[in-house]
């Protein structure tokens, strides 16, 4: 067999082996079958409820039964309808605010990593400032200053701030691997900077990448709720975050109204623990020595 056929058939052999491994993890399964149910419910949901979900349907503080499966707010709105409203809410800031994150922190970890010299100074110079930001004090007054606030602001506000981590552990592997024979070989053939770090560096921390967008992807989901909770979230949307916030504002915990405020912060705890899991059993299929057989 030639060398040129053995070199394509590696990559694809370790890809089966990673998948057969992941399907086997009960991590890997569990948390993503939990990921999984929120995202549907989510994007499925809204086609079969009230495009409004601070529509006014109901008696007020209503506890659940069959027609109003969560129960309604203080005011009378149903708080299922606002549940899967928000989940899609959330996902949609865990997907943008993560993807700006790792776009920005490849770039510059990619760029630093390989140019090296004067780049490598300038851009880790800029990580280091952000880095040392305090980054949920910068949101809030940023958040604080807009007066209309949307999913997708709240999105870009988050991923401009929290891609400085993957940034330094990419420029760190960058230095591990750019002298790699490999390497130095795609430079003999003439490819350019972008073409090796994609098809060269790129493949080579592609387990560390996709553990990487999961940490940021839940990352965001927090952020937001946090920024949700302390009244900064969407002025023009609901969340999950927002729901809590509403709940504590309109004191359901005391007026015993636990289906307000209960559903919503199980959910950020589901998912975003889930998202934990499933990066822990991922750790394991990408690590043989962590492997459980």
């Amino acid at each position: 067999m030639s060398a040129e056929v053995v070199m394509a058939t590696e990559p694809l052999g370790r890809r089966n082996e990673h998948l057969y491994f992941a399907l086997r993890n009960p991590k890997v399964a569990v948390g993503m079958s939990i990921v999984l149910l929120f995202l549907l419910v989510g994007l499925i949901g809204p086609f079969f409820m009230s495009d409004n979900p601070m529509e006014y349907v109901g008696p007020k503080s209503q506890a659940p039964n069959g027609e109003y499966w969560l129960g309604t707010t203080y005011f009378g709105q149903d708080v299922w309808v606002q549940f899967v409203h928000g989940l899609r809410s959330s996902y949609l800031v865990g997907a943008l605010g993560g993807g700006i994150a790792f776009v920005i922190g490849l770039t510059v970890g990619f760029t630093a990593g390989y140019r090296g010299g004067l780049v490598d100074e300038l851009l880790n110079m800029i990580t280091n400032v952000v880095l040392v930001l305090p980054a949920l004090a910068v949101l809030i007054v940023i958040s604080s200053y807009l007066e209309v606030r949307g999913v997708v602001t709240q999105a870009i506000i988050i991923g401009a701030f929290s891609w400085p981590w993957v940034a330094r552990a990419v420029r760190a592997q960058t230095f591990t691997l750019r002298n790699r024979d490999y390497v130095d070989l795609a430079r003999l053939t003439g490819k350019r900077a972008p073409q090796i770090i994609v098809r060269e560096i790129m493949p080579n921390m592609a387990s560390y990448l996709l553990m990487s967008m999961i940490l940021l992807f839940g990352g965001a989901i927090l952020f937001a709720a946090m920024l949700d909770f302390i009244g900064l979230g969407p002025t023009n949307a609901v969340s999950l975050g927002t729901m809590m916030q509403q709940s504590m504002a309109w004191s359901s915990l005391h007026l015993g109204a636990w289906w307000w405020f209960v559903p919503p912060g199980l959910a950020i705890t589901a998912i975003v623990g889930a998202l934990y899991i499933t990066n822990v059993g991922l750790d394991e299929v990408f690590n043989p020595k962590l492997r459980e057989m």
